[in-house]
């Protein structure tokens, strides 16, 4: 492994691809560390800090801190990070799939520009809004029901906004809005001049920006002295056993990614002048998980309505409402709907996205067929079968991802904040990315005849004499790079539990 990530640096076109991915990740992570200005940023790091220490965090409002890698409990300028970006070319996704107007659009040339531009304009008028609700949230932060509890804090150490009003909403809806524009426009340049999906990469930094934090409270809460003499039984042995159910998590997780059915293509031949076209056999990938990580954000998004909705319109009277409503937070409630939601989530997202009727098309247009199966409707309803029973393996395992971080903090009183690498959104997010990176890696690696991250051994016929491009870097100097990376790591790790402690 430490070779293949020598033999990256030697490579001239990969190695300035991942330097300028790394820059641009480190403008990310300091983006979200400058607070909006006109905010206290002050009064939710506390909030935060006293909230994790008493193992109270809320599963929302952890999960939306996560993805924010930090930004929210800074009140940072990226403290509404890609997601709006996300959530316009999910819409716009969607939406070319039902209108047949943008889907004769998306298939003509020039079609998908404008697709792109549409999508950028959906996520401005997004931004905005959701910049103008984020600046009356940090006006007002005792009136939303996510942060219990934050009067204390507040009377403690002063208001979240010390000056409110038009003075301030406006240059801060401003600044939320040029910071997740100026995170799509980054998200783009990595796409185009780095290695991997620039968007999906600044949501797994900022997932991943958690992890020092996650280990720290499973370290307090099982390896200190305090943690050992607990009623809850906390020991080292059971953090052990927590680490091998992750690297099993993990694993089973990469599987199901990787998991695909190949459907047999074989295309006819066809002789057009003195050139003959086709005659060989290819496959159509039918991926496990096809949804990949959208069934769970559904699923999370609905169950996140009836707690809002109590809060915000029902009576105080209405007790029963306000019980049902929490009682989506947590518990068997919450597993059964989440579990049965991100299911049913699962079929809808294949059914909107995968068009067996379309493929069948373009195959029997191009002279394709699967062996055994008649060309057209017969095709269709074959690719549909093989889809929906896919679907309901892929189904199955991510309803048991969806509740296994909060079955993890509750039965194994599991700080939340490290409960969320152990299944849901964020692992799936963060294998998907890693693996699409790697992918993009290993194209390099093999052109310029290395071994890459996912084969092993060389390949017949690979010529280990031909030179490489660009000056190589001594590979002592990346090694002793590679160990004060790890050094530097592991000594913020070991000043973040001292200051904790």
């Amino acid at each position: 492994m430490i070779a293949t990530f020598i033999n990256c640096f030697k490579i001239e076109e990969l190695r300035r691809r991942l330097i300028f991915t790394l820059l641009v990740l480190v403008i990310v992570r300091l983006g979200a560390s400058i607070p909006v200005p006109g905010v206290n940023a002050e009064v939710l790091n506390h909030y935060f800090s006293q909230v994790i220490d008493q193992q109270k965090q809320g599963s929302v409002i952890g999960l939306l801190n996560i993805f924010s890698g930090g930004a929210l409990e800074n009140c940072a300028i990226f403290a509404l990070t890609i997601m709006p970006y996300i959530s316009a070319s999910i819409v716009m996704q969607l939406a070319v799939g039902v209108i047949p107007t943008l889907g004769r659009m998306a298939r003509e040339e020039g079609g998908p520009q404008k697709i792109t531009q549409y999508t950028r304009i959906g996520t401005l008028i997004l931004c905005a809004f959701q910049g103008y609700m984020t600046v009356r949230i940090f006006e007002h932060p005792e009136a939303n029901p996510f942060l219990p509890g934050i009067v204390d804090t507040i009377q403690k150490y002063g208001h979240l906004v010390p000056h409110m009003g038009i003075m301030f909403e406006l240059p801060a809806v401003i600044t939320l809005t040029a910071g997740t524009m100026f995170l799509m426009w980054l998200g783009e340049q990595i796409t185009d001049r780095g290695i991997g999906n620039g968007a999906s990469l600044i949501i797994a930094i900022g997932i991943i920006a958690k992890l020092p934090s996650a280990l720290v409270q499973a370290w307090n809460a099982y390896i200190t002295p305090s943690a050992a003499k607990s009623a809850s039984g906390a020991s080292p042995i059971i953090l052990i056993i927590l680490i091998v159910f992750l690297l099993a998590v993990v694993a089973a997780t990469i599987a199901l990614t990787q998991g695909m059915r190949k459907v047999t293509v074989q295309y006819t031949k066809q002789v057009r002048g003195n050139k003959v076209y086709g005659g060989q056999s290819s496959f159509l990938p039918l991926k496990v998980n096809y949804a990949g990580v959208m069934p769970i954000i559904f699923a999370n998004a609905i169950l996140l309505m009836p707690a809002m909705m109590a809060s915000w319109m029902l009576p105080a009277s209405w007790v029963w409402a306000r019980t049902f409503a929490a009682s989506m937070g947590g518990g068997t409630t919450h597993h059964i709907f989440m579990a049965a939601l991100t299911f049913a989530s699962s079929y809808f997202w294949v059914a909107m996205v995968f068009n067996p009727t379309q493929i069948a098309d373009d195959m029997k247009r191009h002279g394709g067929f699967v062996p055994g199966v008649r060309p057209g409707d017969a095709t269709s309803s074959f690719l549909d079968t093989s889809m929906t029973r896919l679907t309901f393996a892929g189904a199955i395992f991510l309803s048991a991802l969806a509740v296994l971080p909060t079955m993890v903090h509750e039965m194994l009183k599991v700080p939340m904040v490290t409960a969320q690498f152990f299944g849901g959104t964020g692992l799936l997010i963060i294998v998907g990315v890693l693996l699409d990176t790697m992918r993009q890696t290993e194209t390099f690696l093999l052109q310029r005849h290395y071994d890459g991250f996912l084969k092993k051994g060389r390949l017949r016929g690979r010529s280990t004499a031909m030179p490489s491009s660009g000056n190589a870097l001594p590979e002592k100097q990346i090694l002793w790079l590679i160990i004060v990376i790890c050094i530097i790591l592991i000594g913020g790790i070991v000043a973040i539990t001292l200051q904790k402690g």
